[in-house]
């Protein structure tokens, strides 16, 4: 009488069935993942290099470099 009371287990198709649940719960997974990472590393990285470039003066960072006496092509200028 307990045979009767439990369910049969899956024989056939087991390897289907359970795939089927898992890649929906990978693909939530990993969409996830790449929107935390897009809103909480790509963006601000973006911003923090559109901030620094906005007021970015490429001369006057060469020019300080060449003071500096870093650049062998580039002396310094005398006085």
């Amino acid at each position: 009488m307990s045979a009767a009371l439990l369910p049969k287990p899956q024989m056939r198709g087991l390897l289907a069935s359970r795939l089927k649940k898992h890649i929906v719960i990978a693909s939530i997974f990993s969409f996830g993942c790449a929107c935390l990472y897009k809103f909480g590393v790509a963006d601000p990285r973006k911003q923090a290099y559109a901030d620094f470039y906005k007021n970015f003066d490429a001369r006057k960072t060469f020019e300080a470099m060449r003071e500096t006496g870093i650049f062998e092509s580039a002396p310094p200028k005398r006085k």
